[in-house]
């Protein structure tokens, strides 16, 4: 007789040539981010970004959703198990650094919350014509504090990125691609393989140009990234310990609307 474990979910990788093809795999709860995976998908993108026999990667999920966002008890209850990053691997966020090497994700299903900062932490995005995106933080008395403030800003611009910043509404993969969140839609089930391609074509360029290429252009928004990556402490002290915040955790674990206070 064996005792029930709880699934966590978990994020593995396989080499694909010079591609290394990372998995998020816990689509009983919609890829719902544990900690522990978290951690797992800080590991794949240093293997990605340390080992020089890989080129490109591809991320993407198992499943029909590419994930729900954050298990948020486990990240800010009572009983969360959020342990540091690894000193020196790469942040999926790439806000304490980022990922040397280009990444293609590939996306379907719900995209909601972190799933659109991770994603736009790597370089292309890739999107099933079925992916339902929402930046909701704010709904649950929190804020985007995984890069949305300020990468929404350099992909859509300052008038679509606060549309959606502020309304907290879900958009679809058309509109995800008319703002440039998103490069290609393609049908429901061809996102990896896409994605795949796309990878496999940028790995058959010499991979010091675009490693450089990449590189160079981060240059050109390193200063402005760097100010808005310096404010997030201010601004999580500032959600995280206001009444809004207790509220709307408490709301999402009682499955209910939140009512918000202001304080």
């Amino acid at each position: 007789m064996s005792d029930k474990i709880e699934t966590v979910g978990r994020v593995y990788h396989e080499t694909n040539g010079h591609v290394l093809k990372i998995v998020i795999d816990n689509p009983t709860k919609k890829n719902s981010f544990s900690p522990e995976m978290m951690a797992e998908l800080s590991e794949a993108m240093t293997v990605l970004d340390r080992d020089e026999t890989l080129w490109a990667g591809v991320l993407c999920a198992n499943g029909s959703d590419f994930t729900a966002g954050l298990d948020m008890p486990k990240f800010f209850g009572p009983k969360a198990t959020v342990k540091p990053r690894k000193e020196g691997n790469i942040d999926p966020f790439g806000l304490a650094n980022r990922c040397r090497k280009p990444i293609v994700t590939a996306v379907q299903g719900i995209c909601f919350t972190i799933g659109i900062e991770i994603s736009l932490a790597g370089d292309i995005v890739v999107a099933a014509e079925d992916t339902r995106f929402c930046q909701m933080e704010s709904k649950r008395g929190i804020a985007p504090l995984g890069g949305a403030h300020f990468r929404y800003l350099t992909r859509a611009g300052w008038g679509d990125a606060m549309y959606h910043l502020f309304l907290c509404d879900e958009f679809n993969a058309q509109r995800a691609y008319k703002i440039g969140l998103v490069q290609e839609v393609v049908p429901v089930g061809k996102q990896v393989e896409r994605a795949m391609e796309l990878a496999q074509l940028i790995a058959k360029n010499a991979p010091i140009g675009i490693q450089i290429t990449k590189e160079a252009s981060l240059k050109f928004i390193e200063a402005g990234e760097k100010a808005a990556v310096d404010i997030i402490p201010q601004i999580r002290d500032r959600v995280m310990n206001s009444e809004d915040m207790k509220e709307g955790i408490q709301s999402f674990v009682e499955r209910r609307a939140a009512v918000f206070r202001g304080r």
